[in-house]
C-alpha cells in the first residue's frame, strides 16, 4: 500500500468474497496532501479500484470545488463532456458539476452512468462539500452481483434482454426543468441551441429524434443491458432500466413507457421491481461526511441517491479514464 495511506472500515461497509466494498482511505500520519498522494500512488490506486470497484478517500482537508478539481486532476483521466445524459447539472469550476439537481424528496434510482448512451464515464467522482442534514447517501452496488443473482432467478428473461437489448424513450422541454430528476432540455443534452447540430450529435449516439412542437422525443436504441467487463472478465448489469422504468417521470415522461425490450416489447413489471429490490438488498449506503471523496469505477458498479434533508452539497466529476 502507497504509504500516504491507510486502509480503514466503516460501518456500513461490505466484504464481496473476501474484498471491502468500498475500500476506505484514510491519510496516514506522514501523508502529504490527497492531490499529491494521488500522483504518487498511481499504480496503487488503480490496482485498488481495479479489485474494489470503488473507493472512498476519508479524512483528508478538502473544502472546496477548487481542491476537489485538483484531486480529479491528479488522476490524470480525459474529460468527458456531459452529452447525452439525463440529469440536471451546472458547471462548478473546472471539471466539476453539481451531482443531480433534482429536488431533495427525490430518490434517483439505481444506474450506471449514461448506461442509455454509447459514450459513457469509465469513472466518477463525487465529492461531499456539504454534508447532509440527513439521509442523502449515495448507495452503491457491484454489477455483476445484480447480474448473477439476475440470471439466476430470471434465466428467460435474462437471455432475452441480452438478445434484444434496451430501447430508451424520453421526450425532452427546450429547457432546463430542475424540479424534473430527468428534466435537462434538449439545448444542454445536446450542448447547442441548434436543432440541425443537435441531430447530428444525436446521430453519432444512435439516437434517433423526433421534434414536437415545444421540444423533442428521443429514442436510443436498441443498445445492450448486459455488458462484459474486460478488465475483471465477468458480465455486467449494465443499464438505466429500473431507473428509467421507477424514475423517469416528469409532465413528458411516462415512465412505464420509458424503457422495453429492443425489439419494443413492454418488459414485465414484477421482474423491474424486483431487481429493484435486488439492487436495494445488495447495495452499500454509507453516510457522507464533510470532504469525502468516492471513486467509482462504472463499469464495475451502479450508483443512487437517497432523498435527504438539506442542506446537502455532493459535486461530481465524469471521466474518460484508461481502462486496465
Amino acid at each position: 500500500m502507497g504509504t500516504a495511506f491507510v486502509e480503514i472500515y466503516v460501518p456500513g461497509q461490505k466484504f464481496v468474497n473476501g474484498v471491502p466494498f468500498p475500500a476506505v482511505l484514510s491519510p496516514s500520519a506522514s501523508a502529504i496532501s490527497l492531490t499529491d498522494s494521488v500522483k504518487a500512488n498511481q499504480p496503487f490506486l488503480q490496482s485498488l479500484l481495479l479489485q474494489s470497484g470503488a473507493v472512498l478517500f476519508r479524512g483528508f482537508p478538502l473544502s472546496t470545488a477548487s481542491h476537489f478539481n485538483d484531486v480529479v486532476e491528479a488522476f490524470g483521466y480525459d474529460e468527458l463532456p456531459y452529452v447525452g445524459g439525463a440529469a440536471p447539472r451546472t458547471n462548478v469550476v473546472g471539471r466539476v458539476f453539481t451531482a443531480n439537481e433534482s429536488p431533495p424528496d427525490q430518490k434517483i434510482p439505481f444506474h450506471h452512468e449514461m448506461a442509455q448512451v454509447p459514450e459513457f464515464p469509465s469513472k466518477l467522482f463525487f465529492f461531499c462539500e456539504v454534508e447532509p442534514g440527513s439521509g442523502g447517501e449515495t448507495p452503491i452496488v457491484l454489477s455483476h452481483v445484480v447480474y448473477e443473482r439476475m440470471k439466476d432467478k430470471y434465466p428467460e428473461f435474462v437471455d432475452r434482454l441480452e438478445k434484444h437489448g434496451l430501447l430508451y424513450i424520453r421526450v425532452l422541454g427546450e429547457d432546463d426543468n430542475p424540479s424534473s430528476p430527468i428534466g435537462r432540455g434538449w439545448k444542454s443534452t445536446f450542448l447547442t441551441t441548434d436543432k440541425a447540430i443537435a441531430q447530428q450529435r444525436a446521430a453519432k449516439l444512435g439516437m434517433k429524434l423526433e421534434w414536437l412542437e415545444d421540444g423533442v422525443k428521443t429514442i436510443m436504441g436498441p443498445i445492450p443491458g448486459v455488458k462484459y467487463d474486460e478488465s475483471r472478465q465477468r458480465k455486467i448489469w449494465f443499464n438505466s432500466m429500473v431507473a428509467a422504468y421507477t424514475g423517469w417521470e416528469d409532465e413528458r415522461n411516462d415512465p412505464v413507457k420509458a424503457v422495453t425490450f429492443g425489439d419494443g416489447e413492454p418488459l414485465p413489471p414484477d421482474i423491474v421491481y424486483d431487481c429493484l429490490h435486488i439492487l436495494e438488498e445488495e447495495s452499500v449506503a454509507i453516510p457522507w461526511q464533510k470532504g469525502d471523496v468516492l471513486l467509482i469505477d462504472n463499469w464495475a458498479v451502479l450508483h443512487s441517491r437517497r432523498s435527504f434533508h438539506p442542506p446537502r452539497r455532493v459535486l461530481a466529476s465524469l471521466v474518460k479514464g484508461r481502462r486496465r
